[in-house]
């Protein structure tokens, strides 16, 4: 008799598969994202952002970042930096997947701050030409479309794009861009 209790539960035992359980409600994470602004010079014109989530219910979960961007302008000869600086904070939604969140689809929207340098402040340039914007604060709104994969049951491999709009500058208000990243749950 106990022979087949061994079978059975060995059968089970192999037929059941267990999954770890992912996304947990106010599980914490921390990613670390890098991409690039336009098609032009995906190397010159970059983004690095530093961010936390917290998972909320049914795969959604809260995101806050800090980024920086950096783009160039072409000028005459000349490459003029415009660097920003942004904090943001939103939401993202889960979209689709598979049950045990191997795979998933999420659909972001954030608010943005931000500061916003031209030329590293200098307003005056070698020909004698003056840059008309200023630099200045800025704020805005971002939406976006992440493709997460889970390698480890802790670490994820995020695939994102995202487009973002800004207010209180004159350069690039609609800023779209693509990039890599990896997550780390706690």
């Amino acid at each position: 008799m106990k022979k087949y209790i061994y079978t059975a539960v060995l059968v089970m035992g192999s037929i059941i598969t267990a999954y770890a359980q992912r996304m947990i409600p106010a599980q914490k994470g921390f990613e670390l994202t890098a991409g690039t602004l336009s098609q032009n010079s995906p190397w010159r014109n970059y983004y690095l952002a530093l961010g936390m989530t917290v998972n909320g219910k049914k795969g959604n979960y809260q995101l806050w970042a800090l980024e920086y961007s950096c783009q160039h302008a072409q000028y005459s000869k000349m490459r003029l930096p415009i660097e920003t600086y942004s904090a943001e904070g939103g939401y993202s939604f889960f979209l689709l997947g598979d049950p045990p969140r191997n795979f998933a689809l999420n659909a972001a929207f954030t608010a943005v701050l931000g500061y916003q340098s031209i030329n590293k402040g200098d307003a005056l340039l070698q020909d004698g030409a003056k840059i008309i914007s200023e630099d200045g604060f800025l704020y805005g709104a971002g939406a976006g479309l992440s493709f997460e994969t889970y390698l480890s049951d802790r670490l994820v491999l995020l695939l994102k794009g995202r487009i973002k709009f800004f207010w209180g500058t004159d350069i690039e208000q609609f800023r779209p861009s693509a990039g890599l990243g990896l997550r780390y749950n706690f």
